[in-house]
């Protein structure tokens, strides 16, 4: 095994899995805000809310689309950077990722299409059930992903034979008590991932005095959904971090840069960790309060990485970093959803343009709690690929050369770039176009015969909508 494949293999892998991630977390958030929109639509008859509708359709169309090209090419380096997990793993890899192909895809690209082209051809009741049902795809997908992934962090349901991990018990795997709370943490992720994008479009319209109705619309409901959905959010954490506690302390004890074992724990609220002396530079600490969070007890005994052997010990920097910019960011989205909310309910949100500036630039904020929240997880995770039965130096293709991976990874950046850098850019240009018509009627409908119609309603929104200036 060639150490700089090694490194190069799981860089290519970081890479391509950020990249990736961006798309599911907010699709799955957007799929359940069109849901709500086509409902309430029904329901009330307000025009408001089919403009809104069309208007996200098509910017979940593009997002749906980048998602899948992007995990597509992905799975490909499972076999030729990490062959010996797909050999061992596929037992039970291989099937979960059946399941979702015929459970979740084929539900979103199925009723996906309805969404597109079924609006005059289907009844309203049937329509607001293919919404559902993309929005339950979506939905699945995640669950599928995070059971294949859980399963990585606490292997269960499995017997050893001939060199593979075998299924013993489905169940096992299925309904590991893991996955029931890392799953809601995900899920959760991407519904507010999907409730700052909304209310950021809100606010920059409010900020440029564009479209208002429909601001308010989305301003109101992001925030809102938001307000309530992040302290429960805060509470789900906190039970994945009791998973991790119970089923892997040397990460636990990396992600609180405890060195030595304590009783009781101070947990450290910020400092520079040093892995060769062993010890926190510039920390500060508080009391007990590790004892606190790890046990919900004023006296319990923490371990920390010293009982450990180094080769099994995780790096400690970027777990450390990663956790801390993750909460973070959650307490700072938690303060503009309640304080916008509050002043929302007073009628004066739209007279705070600081706040709607701090809104607008917030729409990041989820994305970077995603992406520090895996980063803590899997690096956290190290040096398993398997927790506790596969380490990734054995994971890696043995044959695999430092210049065939530095090879891959450029290849991948170079696709990943170009798919990024065109999807976000068409994507701006429907937001800043803006709602696609007035009185929540499309400008045009789509038609089979020509896919990308559908895309032909931002231009003409523009023109019909003097390009939302």
């Amino acid at each position: 095994m060639d150490p700089m494949a090694l490194l190069l293999s799981r860089l290519q892998f970081a890479f391509t899995i950020s990249f990736h991630i961006i798309f599911p977390a907010f699709t799955i958030g957007l799929a359940a805000w069109l849901t709500v929109l086509e409902a309430m639509h029904q329901y009330s008859g307000k025009p408001v809310y089919r403009t809104l509708f069309e208007f996200w359709l098509k910017i979940f169309g593009v997002a749906f689309g980048m998602g899948v090209v992007s995990g597509v090419v992905m799975a490909f380096q499972f076999g030729t950077n990490w062959s010996v997990l797909s050999k061992m793993s596929g037992p039970i890899q291989g099937p979960l990722l059946s399941y979702e192909t015929f459970t979740a895809f084929m539900l979103e690209a199925g009723f996906f299409g309805i969404l597109i082209f079924g609006r005059p051809r289907v009844p309203p009741w049937f329509y607001l059930f293919s919404t559902a049902m993309v929005a339950l795809g979506t939905t699945l997908s995640a669950f599928w992903i995070m059971v294949n992934n859980s399963w990585m962090q606490v292997p269960t349901g499995y017997v050893l034979q001939n060199d593979q991990f075998v299924p013993d018990d489905w169940t096992q795997i299925i309904f590991n008590r893991v996955v029931w709370v890392r799953f809601p943490h995900m899920l959760l992720a991407s519904y507010l991932t999907g409730a700052f994008c909304v209310a950021a479009t809100g606010a920059w319209y409010l900020l440029r005095r564009t479209y208002r109705p429909e601001a308010h619309v989305m301003l109101r409901m992001g925030l809102a959904l938001a307000a309530v959905l992040l302290p429960v959010q805060l509470f789900i954490g906190h039970l994945v971090g009791d998973y991790v506690h119970d089923y892997q302390p040397a990460k636990f004890a990396a992600i609180e840069a405890r060195w030595h074992d304590e009783q009781p724990a101070s947990e450290v609220l910020i400092a520079i960790p040093d892995s060769s002396t062993e010890s926190n530079r510039y920390a500060i600490s508080i009391p007990v309060l590790g004892s606190i969070i790890g046990s919900l007890s004023l006296t319990s005994k923490e371990v920390g990485l010293t009982s450990f052997a180094p080769q099994d010990r995780p790096p400690v920097l970027i777990p450390f970093f990663a956790f801390r910019i993750m909460v973070g960011c959650g307490f700072v989205m938690l303060g503009l959803a309640w304080l916008g909310t509050w002043l929302g309910f007073k009628h004066r949100l739209d007279r705070n343009r600081l706040l709607l500036w701090g809104i607008f630039l917030s729409f990041p904020l989820p994305w970077v709690a995603i992406l520090t929240g895996w980063y803590t997880a899997e690096v956290g995770r190290q040096p398993w690929t398997v927790y506790g039965v596969l380490r990734t130096a054995d994971a890696v293709t043995p044959f695999l050369t430092a210049s065939a991976a530095m090879t891959s990874l450029i290849l991948f950046v170079a696709v990943y770039a170009f798919i990024f850098s065109f999807g976000t850019y068409y994507i701006y240009r429907l937001l800043r176009a803006g709602p696609p018509g007035l009185g929540g009627k499309p400008l045009h409908v789509p038609v089979p015969n020509r896919p990308m119609s559908l895309a032909d309603q931002a231009p003409a929104a523009r023109s019909y909508l003097g390009a939302g200036e």
